[in-house]
Protein backbone atom coordinates (compact mmCIF):
# COMPACT_ATOMS: atom_id res chain seq x y z
CA UNK A 1 0.00 0.00 0.00
CA UNK A 2 1.70 3.48 -0.77
CA UNK A 3 2.49 5.40 1.81
CA UNK A 4 0.02 8.15 1.14
CA UNK A 5 -2.72 6.47 1.32
CA UNK A 6 -1.51 4.78 5.07
CA UNK A 7 -1.40 8.44 5.57
CA UNK A 8 -4.78 9.06 4.43
CA UNK A 9 -6.34 6.63 5.96
CA UNK A 10 -4.45 7.36 9.60
CA UNK A 11 -5.99 10.75 9.31
CA UNK A 12 -9.40 9.82 8.82
CA UNK A 13 -9.05 7.60 11.89
CA UNK A 14 -7.48 10.46 13.81
CA UNK A 15 -10.44 12.92 12.38
CA UNK A 16 -12.99 10.65 13.28
CA UNK A 17 -12.10 8.58 16.62
CA UNK A 18 -10.83 12.32 18.09
CA UNK A 19 -13.95 13.72 19.40
CA UNK A 20 -16.09 9.89 20.00
CA UNK A 21 -15.42 8.83 23.86
CA UNK A 22 -13.69 5.63 22.46
CA UNK A 23 -10.00 7.08 22.42
CA UNK A 24 -8.47 8.05 19.20
CA UNK A 25 -4.85 7.82 20.37
CA UNK A 26 -5.68 4.09 20.98
CA UNK A 27 -7.25 3.40 17.34
CA UNK A 28 -4.40 5.80 15.86
CA UNK A 29 -1.83 3.86 17.73
CA UNK A 30 -3.49 0.04 16.24
CA UNK A 31 -3.82 1.34 12.67
CA UNK A 32 -0.69 2.64 12.19
CA UNK A 33 0.98 -0.66 13.42
CA UNK A 34 -1.97 -2.83 11.43
CA UNK A 35 -0.75 -0.41 8.00
CA UNK A 36 2.34 -0.66 9.25
CA UNK A 37 3.44 2.69 8.82
CA UNK A 38 6.42 3.55 10.25
CA UNK A 39 5.87 7.05 12.43
CA UNK A 40 10.12 7.39 14.26
CA UNK A 41 9.13 9.61 17.36
CA UNK A 42 5.33 9.99 17.01
CA UNK A 43 5.65 13.42 14.48
CA UNK A 44 3.30 12.14 12.36
CA UNK A 45 0.46 11.45 15.02
CA UNK A 46 1.59 14.36 16.42
CA UNK A 47 1.20 16.92 13.40
CA UNK A 48 -2.67 15.32 12.12
CA UNK A 49 -3.61 16.44 15.77
CA UNK A 50 -3.55 19.50 14.55
CA UNK A 51 -6.32 19.28 11.59
CA UNK A 52 -8.69 17.98 14.18
CA UNK A 53 -7.79 20.60 16.33
CA UNK A 54 -8.65 23.35 13.52
CA UNK A 55 -11.60 21.27 12.29
CA UNK A 56 -13.54 21.86 15.99
CA UNK A 57 -11.98 25.65 15.82
CA UNK A 58 -13.88 25.97 12.31
CA UNK A 59 -17.47 24.56 13.83
CA UNK A 60 -17.73 26.64 16.67
CA UNK A 61 -15.99 29.83 15.14
CA UNK A 62 -19.40 31.79 15.67
CA UNK A 63 -19.47 30.64 19.61
CA UNK A 64 -15.41 32.01 19.85
CA UNK A 65 -16.04 34.96 17.82
CA UNK A 66 -18.57 35.80 20.42
CA UNK A 67 -16.29 35.13 23.26
CA UNK A 68 -13.48 36.78 22.56
CA UNK A 69 -15.64 39.80 20.91
CA UNK A 70 -17.10 40.33 24.57
CA UNK A 71 -14.16 39.62 27.13
CA UNK A 72 -13.72 43.56 27.61
CA UNK A 73 -17.05 44.22 28.34
CA UNK A 74 -19.37 40.70 29.30
CA UNK A 75 -19.26 38.80 32.69
CA UNK A 76 -20.74 35.98 30.63
CA UNK A 77 -18.10 35.55 27.96
CA UNK A 78 -14.83 36.36 31.23
CA UNK A 79 -16.59 33.75 32.72
CA UNK A 80 -16.94 30.99 30.02
CA UNK A 81 -13.23 31.39 29.16
CA UNK A 82 -12.45 31.01 33.26
CA UNK A 83 -14.27 27.93 33.32
CA UNK A 84 -12.32 26.23 29.89
CA UNK A 85 -8.98 27.65 32.09
CA UNK A 86 -9.72 25.66 35.16
CA UNK A 87 -10.84 22.35 33.53
CA UNK A 88 -7.65 22.32 30.88
CA UNK A 89 -5.03 23.29 34.21
CA UNK A 90 -5.36 19.93 35.31
CA UNK A 91 -4.36 17.84 32.33
CA UNK A 92 -2.02 20.66 31.60
CA UNK A 93 -0.56 19.67 35.18
CA UNK A 94 -0.71 15.98 34.74
CA UNK A 95 1.34 15.90 31.38
CA UNK A 96 3.93 18.29 32.68
CA UNK A 97 4.73 15.45 35.48
CA UNK A 98 3.54 12.09 34.03
CA UNK A 99 4.20 12.83 30.37
CA UNK A 100 7.43 11.37 29.86
CA UNK A 101 6.51 8.45 31.99
CA UNK A 102 3.31 7.61 30.00
CA UNK A 103 4.87 8.12 26.60
CA UNK A 104 8.36 5.95 27.44
CA UNK A 105 6.50 2.93 28.99
CA UNK A 106 2.50 2.87 28.66
CA UNK A 107 2.28 4.33 25.04
CA UNK A 108 1.76 1.65 22.75
CA UNK A 109 1.24 -0.82 25.91
CA UNK A 110 -1.74 -3.25 24.23
CA UNK A 111 -2.79 -4.54 27.62
CA UNK A 112 -2.69 -1.01 29.00
CA UNK A 113 -4.70 0.27 26.02
CA UNK A 114 -7.17 -3.02 25.95
CA UNK A 115 -7.73 -2.60 29.93
CA UNK A 116 -8.18 0.81 29.52
CA UNK A 117 -10.86 0.32 27.28
CA UNK A 118 -12.87 -2.19 29.22
CA UNK A 119 -13.08 0.13 32.53
CA UNK A 120 -13.85 3.03 30.35
CA UNK A 121 -16.87 1.45 29.00
CA UNK A 122 -18.16 -0.39 32.07
CA UNK A 123 -17.80 3.07 33.88
CA UNK A 124 -19.75 4.29 30.95
CA UNK A 125 -22.37 2.35 31.70
CA UNK A 126 -22.70 2.68 34.75
CA UNK A 127 -23.24 6.39 34.66
CA UNK A 128 -25.90 5.94 31.92
CA UNK A 129 -27.52 3.83 34.33
CA UNK A 130 -27.11 5.73 37.61
CA UNK A 131 -26.43 9.45 36.80
CA UNK A 132 -28.83 11.92 38.98
CA UNK A 133 -31.32 13.91 36.91
CA UNK A 134 -29.33 16.81 35.02
CA UNK A 135 -29.48 20.27 36.45
CA UNK A 136 -27.49 21.58 33.74
CA UNK A 137 -28.78 21.73 30.16
CA UNK A 138 -26.03 24.06 28.50
CA UNK A 139 -22.57 24.38 28.20
CA UNK A 140 -22.23 28.06 29.81
CA UNK A 141 -24.78 26.80 32.63
CA UNK A 142 -21.56 24.59 33.88
CA UNK A 143 -20.29 26.03 37.45
CA UNK A 144 -16.88 26.99 37.27
CA UNK A 145 -16.06 23.83 40.27
CA UNK A 146 -17.73 21.39 38.21
CA UNK A 147 -15.80 22.34 35.06
CA UNK A 148 -12.69 22.31 37.29
CA UNK A 149 -13.41 18.41 38.57
CA UNK A 150 -14.42 17.36 34.97
CA UNK A 151 -11.31 18.64 33.99
CA UNK A 152 -9.41 16.76 36.84
CA UNK A 153 -11.16 13.59 34.94
CA UNK A 154 -10.13 14.77 31.90
CA UNK A 155 -6.41 14.46 33.24
CA UNK A 156 -6.85 10.65 32.63
CA UNK A 157 -6.64 10.84 29.26
CA UNK A 158 -2.98 10.76 29.31
CA UNK A 159 -3.67 6.84 29.79
CA UNK A 160 -3.69 5.27 26.49
CA UNK A 161 -7.12 4.09 25.98
CA UNK A 162 -8.91 5.94 28.24
CA UNK A 163 -10.25 8.83 25.85
CA UNK A 164 -10.02 12.51 26.26
CA UNK A 165 -13.81 13.13 25.58
CA UNK A 166 -14.73 9.90 27.21
CA UNK A 167 -12.95 10.96 30.36
CA UNK A 168 -14.68 14.06 30.37
CA UNK A 169 -18.32 13.26 29.04
CA UNK A 170 -18.99 10.38 32.29
CA UNK A 171 -17.31 12.84 34.58
CA UNK A 172 -20.00 15.86 33.56
CA UNK A 173 -23.13 13.30 33.32
CA UNK A 174 -21.78 12.10 36.89
CA UNK A 175 -22.29 15.68 38.06
CA UNK A 176 -25.92 16.50 36.45
CA UNK A 177 -25.20 17.87 33.04
CA UNK A 178 -26.87 16.59 30.38
CA UNK A 179 -25.79 14.44 27.94
CA UNK A 180 -25.59 17.00 25.03
CA UNK A 181 -23.59 19.92 27.20
CA UNK A 182 -21.29 17.34 28.15
CA UNK A 183 -20.45 16.13 24.91
CA UNK A 184 -20.46 20.04 23.68
CA UNK A 185 -18.20 20.55 26.72
CA UNK A 186 -15.66 18.20 25.69
CA UNK A 187 -15.38 20.03 22.20
CA UNK A 188 -14.66 23.50 23.77
CA UNK A 189 -11.66 21.49 25.83
CA UNK A 190 -10.05 20.19 23.16
CA UNK A 191 -9.16 23.09 21.58
CA UNK A 192 -6.78 24.58 24.19
CA UNK A 193 -5.82 20.71 25.40
CA UNK A 194 -4.99 19.27 22.12
CA UNK A 195 -3.24 23.10 21.23
CA UNK A 196 -1.21 22.25 24.65
CA UNK A 197 -0.35 18.95 23.69
CA UNK A 198 1.03 19.54 19.65
CA UNK A 199 2.83 22.79 20.99
CA UNK A 200 4.86 20.93 23.70
CA UNK A 201 5.22 17.37 21.73
CA UNK A 202 6.57 19.78 18.35
CA UNK A 203 9.09 21.22 20.55
CA UNK A 204 10.38 18.27 21.72
CA UNK A 205 9.76 16.45 17.89
CA UNK A 206 11.08 19.48 16.04
CA UNK A 207 14.51 17.80 14.74
CA UNK A 208 11.97 14.45 13.59
CA UNK A 209 10.35 16.64 10.69
CA UNK A 210 12.12 15.57 7.73
CA UNK A 211 11.05 16.96 4.00
CA UNK A 212 10.78 13.99 3.02
CA UNK A 213 7.66 13.35 5.22
CA UNK A 214 5.69 16.86 4.77
CA UNK A 215 3.28 15.96 2.48
CA UNK A 216 2.81 13.02 4.69
CA UNK A 217 2.10 15.30 7.45
CA UNK A 218 -0.10 17.37 4.71
CA UNK A 219 -2.35 14.29 3.77
CA UNK A 220 -3.45 13.20 7.07
CA UNK A 221 -3.68 16.83 8.12
CA UNK A 222 -6.09 17.10 5.76
CA UNK A 223 -8.08 14.25 5.98
CA UNK A 224 -8.39 14.50 9.88
CA UNK A 225 -9.56 17.94 9.56
CA UNK A 226 -12.15 16.75 6.95
CA UNK A 227 -12.99 13.80 8.80
CA UNK A 228 -13.48 15.20 12.62
CA UNK A 229 -15.62 18.30 10.72
CA UNK A 230 -17.84 15.81 9.41
CA UNK A 231 -18.05 14.00 12.57
CA UNK A 232 -18.81 16.42 15.24
CA UNK A 233 -22.63 17.57 14.45
CA UNK A 234 -23.65 13.54 13.84
CA UNK A 235 -22.08 12.53 17.29
CA UNK A 236 -24.19 15.34 19.33
CA UNK A 237 -27.31 14.40 17.25
CA UNK A 238 -26.65 10.42 17.81
CA UNK A 239 -26.15 11.13 21.34
CA UNK A 240 -28.95 12.95 21.93
CA UNK A 241 -31.26 10.07 20.66
CA UNK A 242 -29.68 7.09 21.63
CA UNK A 243 -27.13 8.06 24.90
CA UNK A 244 -23.59 6.69 25.58
CA UNK A 245 -24.17 3.19 25.45
CA UNK A 246 -23.79 1.94 22.28
CA UNK A 247 -19.66 3.51 22.74
CA UNK A 248 -19.41 1.52 25.95
CA UNK A 249 -20.16 -1.17 24.47
CA UNK A 250 -17.70 -0.74 21.60
CA UNK A 251 -15.13 -0.23 24.24
CA UNK A 252 -15.90 -3.19 26.23
CA UNK A 253 -16.04 -5.82 23.15
CA UNK A 254 -12.96 -3.78 21.18
CA UNK A 255 -11.19 -4.03 24.97
CA UNK A 256 -11.65 -8.03 24.78
CA UNK A 257 -10.78 -8.28 21.38
CA UNK A 258 -7.24 -6.80 21.62
CA UNK A 259 -6.56 -9.34 24.98
CA UNK A 260 -7.79 -12.28 22.76
CA UNK A 261 -5.45 -11.30 19.73
CA UNK A 262 -2.60 -10.56 22.22
CA UNK A 263 -3.39 -13.89 24.08
CA UNK A 264 -3.67 -16.00 20.49
CA UNK A 265 0.00 -13.95 19.17
CA UNK A 266 -1.99 -11.82 16.40
CA UNK A 267 -0.21 -8.89 18.17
Amino acid sequence: MPTLVKAAILGVVQGLFEFLPVSSTAHLLLAGRALGYDDPGGVFTVMIQLGSILAVVWLYRAKLTDVAAGLATLPAARRFVLMIALATLPLLVAGALLGSFVRGVLYGNIVVIASAFIVGGIVMLVVERVRPAPDVLTVDEIPTGRAFAIGCFQALAIIPGVSRSGGTIVAAMAMRVDRPAAAEFTFFLAMPAMSAAFLHDLVDLRGHVSGGRVLEIAVGFVMAFIASALVVRPFLGYVRRAGFAPFAWYRIGFGVLLLAALAAGWV
